[in-house]
């Protein structure tokens, strides 16, 4: 029995699998209660800004979805998902110089499906996996479940070092009885990066295909944010340059990600494995979900909403990166991101942004402390935060910087006292 105010035990606790040893929250949701807040300001999560697309459309779409379709939405469906979906995709693809057909592709809960599929397919306990550092915090989450062990290689303005990647890979083959790096895969968002808001460079790219290839390493890109562009150069996917790499993407960036509609696209015996371990995970995605999909973009200007949004997402980023310059102290440095909904904050290493969220709170600001995009136990990103710009209005991200900066700053000075009086 539960007692109001006082400690829990869990009688359960010798039941659990070891493997939840390793697994922790995300901190994005831990943080959706203080951001439903309305005295918070919320640069944590990464929410598309859906207010403004034009419900009537949207109520039209849902209910084409049942009279045009009829009962189709409402049964059960096929565990790779409709058919009628995933020649939209294919559609969808195109745009990224992807060739693909519907065989090569399965429909998922959302990205975050995917992720977890992968790790169940691919991972035994203690495999090593490659990730950008820092990554995709729900990535991180889906693949703990099956225990790796992750390596990450730190990223710059132009992405991914690959060079630190190539000395990596050399060292674990050297280092091998056997002769073999023993890495199952490298994980990737090369787009608008998440969290740091980078892009991996064209060069950098064809360098990192060539380790794949020299080293015989699959390829996992995730590109949720491809269409999310707003300057710079359009640079060509992973998988439009090779047909090996494993492709990730969702709508829930670009329309609705309540609808959690995601895809796989992957060589086909590696999807074979993919959709068989989706079989014991929920038989079939909901039907229902991906009928209203497809009416949206066969149907709608979609492509003109996105365009509206992406306005937004500019404006937004502009006065982020407007209110870092002037808030934040000198010793700080962050990203410039051309796209995507993230910017990446590094402060002095004495700093901790974990310990600094809780004050931050106070102050009515919230954010993603960076230790959370690293494997757990690393050690790194405790100096480091991610801040959105895609859900505040650009008035609230320049005052929620003012508050933060005025945070650090007396972190900093507190700092700066100790060191004065020797105690550090």
């Amino acid at each position: 029995m539960q007692v109001p105010g006082l400690i829990q035990f869990d009688d359960w606790q010798d039941l659990y699998a070891d493997r939840m040893i390793s697994m922790r929250t995300s901190a994005v949701r831990d943080l959706f209660a203080a951001a439903s807040r309305s005295d918070i300001i919320s640069l944590s999560g990464g929410m598309p800004d859906i207010r403004n697309l034009p419900l009537d459309v949207v109520s039209k779409v849902a209910a084409d979805a049942i009279l045009v379709e009829g009962v189709a939405g409402l049964q059960y469906g096929n565990t790779t998902g409709r058919e009628q979906t995933k020649q939209l995709v294919c559609r969808l693809l195109k745009d990224f110089d992807i060739d693909i057909v519907p065989a090569d592709v399965t429909i998922t809960s959302g990205g975050q499906q995917a992720l977890d599929l992968l790790g169940k397919v691919l991972i035994d306990k203690g495999d090593l996996i490659i990730t950008e550092g820092p990554t995709y915090l729900g990535a991180l989450q889906a693949f703990s479940a099956y225990e790796p062990t992750i390596l990450t290689i730190p990223f710059d303005e132009e992405g991914m070092q690959t060079e630190l990647l190539a000395l990596e890979l050399a060292r674990l083959v050297k280092e091998s009885p056997d002769g073999k790096h023993g890495v199952k895969f490298l994980y990737t968002v090369p787009t608008f990066q998440n969290p740091g808001g980078v892009t991996m460079s064209l060069e950098r790219r064809k360098h990192l295909l060539k380790l794949a290839e020299q080293y015989g390493v699959l390829i996992v890109e995730d590109d949720p944010y491809g269409r999310l562009r707003f300057g710079g150069t359009p640079v060509p996917t992973l998988r439009s340059m090779d047909s090996k790499v494993v492709y990730l993407g969702t709508v829930s960036k670009v329309f609705a990600p309540g609808l959690r509609t995601g895809w796989v696209v992957a060589p086909r015996p590696v999807l074979a494995k993919i959709n068989m371990a989706k079989q014991g995970t929920d038989l079939c995605g909901s039907a229902l979900n991906q009928v209203i999909v497809e009416h949206y973009f066969n149907d709608t200007d979609w492509q003109g909403e996105l365009d509206k949004m992406i306005e937004l997402y500019r404006k937004r980023r502009d006065a982020m990166l407007e209110a870092l310059e002037e808030y934040f102290p000198s010793e700080a440095t962050w990203t410039r991101p051309e796209g995507g909904l993230f910017v990446w904050v590094t402060l002095p290493e004495y700093m901790d942004t974990a310990q600094l969220l809780s004050v931050a709170l106070e102050k009515g600001v919230i954010f993603v402390p960076g230790d959370g995009c690293y494997p757990a136990g690393s050690g790194k990103g405790k100096n480091a935060m991610r801040i959105a710009f895609c859900y505040e209005q650009p008035e609230n991200i320049r005052e929620a910087l003012k508050r933060l900066g005025e945070v650090i700053e007396e972190r900093m000075k507190l700092y700066r006292t100790f060191i004065d009086a020797g105690v550090f």
